[in-house]
């Protein structure tokens, strides 16, 4: 197994990074720096591993912190890097496109670079710069991480964003950073995936998505992937204020009918199944798939974890009061029949199964 160290695995993009390697079946083991550090401890943490990954970092300080302070933990990794038994092959470092750009951030971040450069090259490792632009994704925190998580929590909870001050970004989806920073997407597909967009048409587009999910679970158009990294960011935002989504049920003399999904483009593909009492199906995560579970007939738990952490989330669904269930993006969850009777569920998913990239990646609520 491929096994990378890295700091920063509490952050932001340390949790994408920790997800996209958990995928792809590369051990991860976190590195603390800062006032956790442990030079023992991080070196035996590295040693042996084929990848160290610098994320750690600090952007939210007093200027002079800033930039002491990523220069500071630079050193520390530097420092184990140097002191590990057996160094990792390649040292891939987390920059920023703001590196070098005079302010004192960008001063902190060239620096860090300079200096796990050189050591790198003192153990004879290969050295990865990434220079990141501005990440989004899942569980970013508002008014800090990025303008896409504070849109997306304003729009959850009914507010109405402004923008202060309208200029072009370059925007990543965190997943395609992950992926880059363990070598498993090349810098072509990495530029590939940047997409640039302009603050007001970030939030014309955030709108547009909180609009058409909000009415009913509507599904709108996720046949672009960017728009769909922004969906999938919204829904995490969004995940208590729209969960469980209650379609309207109309019922007569017949019998009843109600609409699982209504879906604005794109592709789509919905499934079908039958589970006998006291059998749990699922037990898996997604990385970008969007997925909807319906109860049909029958009474069953749908239970969901997000990725390392333990609390599990419980919705108790029956077709007596239909409800469907949206699964957040890298959150594992299964469906249990609790029933005396066999169980139907249907399931919908914005994209075609594909055997050879089925985006399903087993893991136990």
């Amino acid at each position: 197994m491929t096994t990378v160290a890295l700091t920063g695995a509490g952050g932001f993009l340390g949790w994408h990074t920790r997800a996209a390697a958990h995928a792809q079946g590369i051990d991860a083991r976190p590195v603390p720096l800062g006032d956790a550090f442990v030079p023992e401890s991080a070196a035996d943490a590295i040693s042996g591993a084929d990848r160290f990954i610098h994320i750690a970092g600090i952007n939210r300080a007093p200027e002079e912190e800033v930039l002491a302070g990523n220069v500071r933990l630079a050193e520390q990794a530097a420092s184990v890097l140097e002191r590990a038994e057996r160094p990792p092959a390649t040292v891939a470092y987390a920059n920023s496109i703001q590196s070098g750009n005079g302010t004192p951030y960008g001063h902190g971040k060239q620096a860090a670079a300079d200096v796990l450069r050189a050591a790198a090259e003192r153990i004879g490792a290969d050295f990865v710069d990434l220079r990141l632009p501005n990440l989004f994704g899942e569980h970013g925190r508002p008014f800090y991480n990025s303008v896409v998580a504070t849109f997306s929590h304003q729009l959850a909870i009914g507010d109405a964003p402004h923008v202060d001050q309208d200029r072009e970004l370059v925007l990543l989806h965190a997943q395609y950073a992950a992926d880059a920073l363990l070598g498993t997407l090349d810098g072509v597909g990495l530029a590939g995936s940047e997409v640039r967009e302009s603050v007001t048409g970030l939030l014309t587009r955030l709108s547009a998505l909180a609009a058409t999910y909000t009415h009913g679970g509507e599904i709108p158009d996720l046949s672009d992937a960017f728009e769909r990294d922004l969906f999938n960011t919204f829904r995490g935002a969004a995940f208590e204020e729209v969960t469980p989504i209650r379609p309207d049920r109309h019922a007569d003399a017949r019998g009843s009918f109600f609409e699982i999904v209504r879906s604005h483009g794109g592709a789509g593909q919905t499934s079908f199944s039958t589970t006998a009492p006291g059998i749990t199906r699922g037990q898996h995560y997604h990385r970008r798939k969007v997925e909807r579970f319906t109860v049909l007939s029958g009474e069953a738990v749908i239970s969901l974890r997000r990725l390392f952490t333990t609390e599990v989330l419980e919705f108790r669904v029956s077709s007596d009061s239909p409800a469907s269930i949206d699964m957040p993006t890298m959150w594992a969850h299964n469906i249990t029949n609790v029933g005396d009777s066999e169980l139907y569920t249907a399931f919908w998913s914005n994209e075609l199964f594909d055997p050879e990239r089925p985006d399903t990646i087993a893991e136990p609520v």
